[in-house]
């Protein structure tokens, strides 16, 4: 069977090259005569391989030098008790609800100390990022807390917001890589890469050093300590070898594209294709304000739910994939992460002009 175009939010579609590249490898790494994920993390091969996988991370992104890499388990969700467990000093934190994994890490936050709501778009189903120019933020807050791009409504945030002074925390899991960021504007950049990265189980942080201390909450476990896995490089228990592995040939695939920037115009292109069908059509409607839209998911919907479960239905019978929306508001959505190529949207674009034809009132 000939691969399908994979709209998935996550785990999501991987670089073929990559894909390739592995298989390749699988039963002999290089003539060591085994699979990396048959290797012992303490191995040569797979300090390289890890060592390597930083050292690309770092150019792609130019992070500073005064920032850690760490590749972690336990996913996105897991970093939104850690943040405070490590950050929390005066126990204050500010969130910025845009969407479900905004909420649920200002919601993990409340177990643990002050979390504040400065700003919130739950008024309009998350479809707009809310003014953040002038943002409430508490005089004692350890952070000013967002998710950068909400992968369920498609908002983005263009611009960052202002925090006042205080250290600026972002889960930027269903963005990361898909553009170039200034990273010393943040304290902790953090995403789960299952969906625009590598294979589900790792998490990367970026977090900058002098967050990094021994002076964590009361009872935070060993594990849960940025400290043990920034003095470890990463290797205080065994990491999940074989996804850090597919991370390193997505960032050696990112280099050979031309890097973030290229990237960036390709995305945009791909998300242009899409939004214009969309803002002229007259079955289907995006349901994300226009100055707030992502570039790596877009919702929408025709405004009658059998007629939006027919088109999920006779997507895939024609190669298109997952493009149901999440569970918790329906119609449909398309992630077009890097490694969706831009015939993939344009096949798409096509599909939905002829069901639109076809059942367009």
């Amino acid at each position: 069977m000939s691969r399908v175009y994979n709209f998935s939010a996550g785990p999501a579609v991987l670089p073929e090259d990559v894909l390739k590249e592995a298989a390749a490898e699988m039963l002999d790494y290089q003539g060591t005569g085994m699979s990396v994920m048959e290797m012992s993390h303490r191995s040569k091969a797979f300090q390289s391989i890890i060592d390597e996988a930083e050292k690309d991370l770092r150019e792609l992104m130019e992070i500073p030098d005064n920032y850690k890499v760490l590749f972690l388990q336990g996913g996105a969700s897991q970093q939104f008790a850690m943040i405070p467990m490590n950050l929390f000093k005066n126990k204050v934190g500010d969130y910025i609800i845009t969407g479900q994994w905004a909420k649920k890490a200002w919601q993990e936050a409340k177990l643990y100390g002050k979390a504040n709501a400065v700003a919130s778009s739950a008024d309009k189903t998350f479809s707009y990022i809310p003014d953040c120019s002038d943002l409430p933020i508490d005089e004692d807050a350890d952070y000013v807390y967002i998710c950068q791009n909400n992968t369920i409504y498609g908002t983005v945030y263009h611009e960052l917001p202002n925090t006042k002074g205080k250290t600026l925390v972002a889960d930027v899991s269903s963005c990361f890589l898909s553009e170039p960021i200034d990273v010393s504007k943040y304290g902790v950049v953090y995403g789960g890469v299952q969906k625009n990265v590598g294979p589900a189980g790792v998490v990367i942080v970026i977090i900058r050093e002098d967050l990094i201390t021994e002076d964590v909450l009361p009872g935070t476990p060993t594990m849960l300590r940025y400290k043990t896995h920034a003095d470890a490089g990463s290797l205080y228990n065994t990491p999940p070898c074989y996804g850090i592995y597919i991370c390193g040939k997505v960032f050696k695939w990112l280099k050979a594209k031309g890097g973030l920037t290229a990237m960036k115009e390709q995305n945009e292109k791909k998300a242009k294709l899409l939004y214009d069908f969309l803002d002229q059509s007259k079955l289907f409607k995006g349901t994300v304000e226009k100055k707030d839209r992502s570039l790596m998911n877009v919702p929408f919907v025709t405004g009658d739910e059998e007629l939006d479960a027919l088109f999920v239905k006779e997507a895939k019978a024609a190669g298109l994939e997952n493009l149901k929306g999440h569970r918790t508001v329906g119609g449909m959505r398309a992630s077009i992460y890097n490694a969706m190529p831009i015939e993939g949207v344009e096949k798409l674009v096509a599909f939905m002009k002829d069901f639109e034809e076809e059942h367009g009132k």
